[in-house]
């Protein structure tokens, strides 16, 4: 059952979704899914600054540029680092391996992490085009992590943290649509009125792979925060 929230802003979905993952991790929840991305920082921040302990706790991240080290301050392992990990350590933290030598060895490794740290909370946020990690359109519902190359769109969006867009990766590690289908529950977050095509597709729309996150529609449990601008084309009431 998809549950719609309409916020005033970021602060206020941010801050809806902090007390969700405190509540998840009060009943118990191990295994936390994140994300990156500017949509979860208010997200992390809250969690920076409660009391919240997650050393007894694992993390597995979404996605990972290939081609950038860890101390690339561009790659996700860096992200995470700063905005959660150094202040929130986690016993545990898994994000692929950008540099991995042989792709499909760092999809099976990738893969078994998953399949032996069941998610119970999947932090998730909606890319202008529907895609969720870095799931493009057209990606199987089904599908496992892979690596994948990154529409057009996604390397412009994605061009605003780089120097110049060549700089931009052009493929990424991301866990799939299945895997991410297989977590207990879901919070996917969206801010802003350029991300309102995407969440009226994905909320109203038909279940398709055109906008991957659609698929959301057939999960039993997941939690949509948007702002009142991400919110604007909905035509029902939430």
């Amino acid at each position: 059952m998809m549950k719609v929230t309409i916020v005033k802003d970021s602060v206020e979905g941010s801050q809806k979704a902090t007390e969700l993952v405190l509540k998840a991790v009060k009943n118990g929840a191990k295994v936390l899914g994140l994300a990156t991305g500017s949509t979860p920082e208010g997200l992390y921040k809250n969690l920076v600054n409660s009391d919240v302990d997650f050393t007894k706790m694992v993390s597995v991240n979404l996605d990972e540029y290939v081609g950038l080290a860890p101390e690339n301050d561009q790659s996700y392992h860096y992200f995470m680092a700063k905005h959660l990990f150094d202040a929130k350590p986690f016993s545990k933290s898994y994000v692929p391996n950008g540099l991995a030598k042989d792709a499909a060895t760092e999809v099976a490794r990738y893969n078994k992490i998953i399949a032996d740290n069941p998610i119970d909370l999947q932090i998730l946020g909606l890319g202008r085009n529907g895609h969720i990690g870095f799931n493009e359109p057209g990606s199987p519902f089904d599908g496992q992590t892979r690596k994948v190359a990154l529409t057009e769109s996604t390397i412009e969006a994605n061009s605003r943290n780089f120097a110049h867009e060549t700089d931009v990766p052009k493929y990424a590690y991301s866990m799939g649509i299945g895997s991410i289908m297989k977590s207990h529950h879901i919070i996917l977050m969206a801010w802003g009125k350029e991300k309102a095509d995407a969440v009226k597709a994905m909320i109203e729309g038909p279940v398709t792979e055109d906008c991957p996150a659609s698929i959301l529609q057939k999960k039993h449990n997941v939690t949509i925060i948007i702002d009142q601008a991400a919110a604007a084309k909905l035509d029902k009431q939430y």
